[in-house]
């Protein structure tokens, strides 16, 4: 049987120019509760497809001052071996046994999120700052992501006559936040592919696109940056486009992934940035740039994360472990399977299959 692919996406509205906006936003004008909020996640997959030998890749959360894994996780299956794979990109592997009919793993875990919110009164640009391996790594190329061409060409273009590594990060996201657009017929977070977009001259995607957009726009001009990539949770303060809930906070999040942007400034460290939710809400909710609420929306996204969301890594083209038969892969926030070599359709929750919910608890 052919090994299938689903990474091919096509994208075909066009999109409108505005001049990007300089002036750094006051984040204070939208401030946020500095409270905890808590979901029990349940992750639950059944293969499909009957073979051999079926594997399963899961992603696991990163841990970080904005998200904590309150409890164990609890995992349920009836794999012949399960394990975390990976603490870099942390990784819940499960291998199941010859001619298994039922391959089947429930994951469920505790999480506790808290606003992540940028004091720009206390940003104080270094460029004199040395950066370290760790972070120098997230200015380097990837194949969807070249630092130099249009790329380059277009990022210059943005940040013309601008100085200041957080100002230039700013014309960036309003750049990308006001010329993108949402386009729904993109295949789950679309691929990320920032030169391909930019040189269809065609500015629509998805999460991945417009957010990877940011990213490679910034590491051409000197600034570094990263995707994360992870999954909604909860419901949205401003918007159901955010992320939404039942009125008991139970929220179905099968096909609720989603990918962030962070930069990183001298002096500071790394700024949370979400230009993709900007175009989401003004598609979702029939606004204009100049809409107030969408206004609110961009200012909050630029240095600040609404935690009704965790992430998971920040892969690029990386290879999973153990390994399997395709690689590298483009991202990991989907989970990932394959039965004799079959990848699964992980855009399809209903085909995989898997079903995922969060219930919020009550503080």
């Amino acid at each position: 049987m052919q090994r299938r692919d689903f990474f091919k996406f096509s994208a075909v509205v066009g999109a409108a120019s505005f001049a990007p906006n300089v002036v750094l936003a006051n984040s204070e004008a939208i401030k946020t509760p500095n409270k905890n909020r808590i979901f029990d996640v349940s992750l639950k997959h059944s293969l499909k497809e009957q073979g051999k030998l079926s594997r399963l890749w899961v992603p696991l959360l990163v841990g970080n001052e904005y998200q904590q894994l309150v409890s164990n996780y609890d995992v349920s299956t009836n794999a012949k071996e399960h394990y975390i794979s990976d603490l870099v990109i942390p990784t819940l592997y499960a291998g199941f046994g010859e001619d298994e009919k039922d391959a089947n793993l429930e994951l469920k875990f505790r999480v506790r999120t808290q606003e992540r919110n940028t004091d720009f009164s206390k940003v104080n640009f270094n460029e004199n700052e040395k950066l370290s391996p760790e972070i120098e790594f997230f200015l380097k190329p990837t194949k969807q992501i070249p630092n130099t061409g249009i790329v380059k060409q277009k990022a210059e273009e943005i940040v013309k006559g601008i100085k200041g590594d957080l100002e230039k990060a700013k014309a960036i996201y309003t750049w990308v936040a006001n010329t993108m657009e949402r386009d729904n017929s993109v295949i789950g977070c679309g691929l990320g592919d920032v030169k391909a977009i930019l040189e269809s001259g065609k500015l629509v995607g998805k999460c991945t696109d417009i957010n990877s957009v940011f990213v490679g726009l910034c590491r051409a001009v000197g600034i570094p940056a990263r995707e994360l990539f992870g999954i909604r949770v909860g419901q949205s303060r401003f918007s159901n486009e955010m992320g939404k809930a039942d009125e008991n906070g139970l929220a179905k999040i099968s096909g609720g992934q989603h990918c962030r942007a962070e930069f990183y400034l001298k002096g500071y460290g790394w700024i949370p940035v979400d230009p993709a939710d900007v175009t989401k809400v003004r598609l979702g909710e029939k606004l204009s740039n100049s809409d107030e609420k969408l206004n609110k929306i961009r200012e909050y996204l630029f240095g600040n994360w609404e935690m009704c969301w965790v992430g998971f890594n920040y892969g690029r083209d990386f290879i999973l472990k153990p390994e399997p038969e395709q690689i590298p892969l483009n991202n990991f926030g989907y989970p990932y399977a394959e039965t004799d070599g079959n990848t699964a359709n992980y855009y399809s929750p209903q085909d995989f299959s898997y079903d995922y919910t969060a219930q919020e608890l009550k503080a």
